[in-house]
């Protein structure tokens, strides 16, 4: 398919997909479907199977089970494995991967002189890429002359330089400190969003994923828990597991007797969530941003830390009646640790996630 800039874009589809090493199942009947021009971030904690599938997504390993689909061509199954250079990539690895021998303008067009690209096109192509990531003139530098930041530009010139239909990315910024990384995490979704080019990008940061991404796939255990846009999953996590890894809320132990939401250590709330499941245990998942100080509230505590974050305080709150239960509060209000106060609880942004979820 071919992105209305005229930059190539591939949809990609995983159906079952499974692999084993040894004893440990790391990836576990994974199914997928990005559509062409759409940029996925795979996000979880180390070990959960990310690298995994973007090795396989790059053709540097076959699936035990299960198929891969690159814009509606097969490229692995139990009878095909196409190599990398059949697969229409350009890949940027967390370590640059750069050849210290060649400058700067030479590493950017390897790809091209693989492909066989006239001559003649290939400067005027290294000079174009260059200037997609802020390096135009930079080609004849050697790449240790360069910083960090500006090697990682060079990477992703060298895997955009080719026109790739699929751009995969393995945790290219992990290596950074974290302004510079906010500032590249920012350049690079401009430039996804001006090339249009489909792009998966692996990562364990969540302000990375939710930066670039249309659709984020939280992985566990060798599975997606949830695919859904950055929004979703901030107010709608699926369950615990999905909840607690991201980490952009409070989850409060307790049970819903169908009417009534009482919390572990004696807390009954006298309603709950908008939409809430069979009765039983869970957790309700509330935002930190949908608890608010006030002085008349069932839900009271003593406030134990506080802290200065991007123009509010983050506050921790000890709930009284709780047993060791605690809440995280987001509010512009300097509250004194030790302080006793009540906290609103916007239930329209509540979620009551069951047990068996």
């Amino acid at each position: 398919m071919m992105h209305a800039n005229g930059q190539p874009a591939a949809s990609v589809e995983l159906a079952g997909v499974s692999q084993q090493f040894g004893p440990h199942r790391v990836l576990d009947r994974v199914d997928l479907h990005l559509a062409a021009g759409q940029v996925l971030a795979l996000l979880g904690p180390s070990g959960c199977g990310k690298t995994t599938l973007l090795k396989l997504l790059a053709g540097l390993s076959r699936p035990d089970e299960g198929r891969i689909l690159l814009d509606g061509r097969v490229a692995a199954d139990a009878r095909v494995c196409l190599p990398p250079e059949q697969r229409g990539l350009g890949m940027v690895f967390q370590d640059y991967a750069l050849w210290p021998h060649m400058s700067v303008g030479g590493n950017i067009a390897f790809p091209l002189r693989m492909r066989r690209t006239p001559v003649a096109d290939v400067a005027r192509r290294v000079d174009e890429a260059l200037s997609l990531v802020g390096l135009a003139g930079y080609a004849e530098r050697r790449p240790q002359s360069l910083s960090g930041g500006q090697q990682q530009r060079v990477a992703l010139a060298r895997a955009v330089v080719a026109r790739p239909s699929l751009l995969l990315f393995d945790e290219p910024l992990s290596n950074l400190d974290r302004d510079l990384r906010e500032t590249l995490c920012g350049e690079i979704g401009l430039l996804l969003r001006r090339l249009g080019t489909t792009a998966v990008y692996v990562t364990h940061d969540h302000e990375e994923a939710f930066t670039l991404a249309d659709q984020v796939a939280v992985m566990g255990g060798g599975r997606i828990r949830q695919l859904a846009q950055p929004d979703t999953l901030i107010n709608e996590p699926l369950n615990v597991a999905v909840a607690d890894f991201l980490k952009q809320g409070n989850l409060l132990a307790g049970h819903w007797t169908g009417e009534t939401l009482a919390l572990d250590g004696g807390i009954a709330l006298g309603s709950g969530p908008a939409a809430v499941a069979p009765p039983g245990r869970g957790h309700l998942f509330v935002p930190h941003s949908a608890l608010a100080p006030s002085h008349a509230s069932l839900l009271r505590g003593q406030v134990l830390t506080r802290r200065y974050r991007a123009g509010q305080y983050a506050v921790t709150v000890a709930l009284s009646g709780a047993g060791s239960a605690t809440v995280d509060v987001l509010t512009p209000q300097p509250l004194i640790p030790g302080e006793h106060i009540g906290l609103d609880l916007d239930w329209q942004r509540a979620r009551w996630l069951p047990e068996a979820a």
